[in-house]
């Protein structure tokens, strides 16, 4: 690895470092995390997203619109999905999360790709996808760095 993508990966790093106790500071003890289980989420790829077709797929505006699950879809297998977690409490309190995003490339349907994530934390992690993608966009960082920082992230954090 060359010296310039070394400061930009380190960069990348702090910044998300930065930015994960940004969101933790600022939500507070009420973000409840739960941890993505890594048997039962341990995330599935989008086979339509490769580095090769990121400006047809996760870099073209409103693209995951046309992937997104229906919610009747969410909303079953979150209910599933809560009781397998052993979480209790209204549906609308829980975001039938994807571990690794629409916006990074994870599969939208399949329930290996999903779990239930409570908020405010999941509106909290929303950002970090978004800037995530961001930098997949821009160039800064690749679709396989980003997703594995995603699942890293999900699996220790929530």
């Amino acid at each position: 690895m060359t010296t310039s993508r070394l400061l930009v990966a380190a960069a990348v790093a702090l910044a998300l470092g930065a930015l994960w106790l940004l969101v933790v500071h600022r939500s507070g003890p009420s973000a409840r995390a739960v941890l993505a289980d890594p048997v039962r989420t341990p995330g599935v790829l989008n086979p339509e997203v490769t580095q090769a077709t990121i400006r047809a797929t996760i870099c073209r505006s409103g693209w995951t619109a046309t992937v997104r699950p229906p919610v009747e879809y969410t909303n079953a297998l979150k209910r599933e999905q809560m009781r397998a977690y052993g979480e209790s409490g209204p549906l609308s309190a829980y975001q039938e999360d994807h571990l690794i995003s629409l916006e990074l490339g994870g599969d939208p349907t399949d329930p290996r790709n999903l779990w239930p994530e409570p908020y405010p934390r999941a509106s909290a992690v929303d950002q970090i996808e978004n800037r995530l993608n961001d930098e997949v966009c821009s160039g800064s960082l690749s679709l396989h760095d980003a997703q594995e920082q995603e699942s890293a992230l999900k699996h220790a954090h929530g």
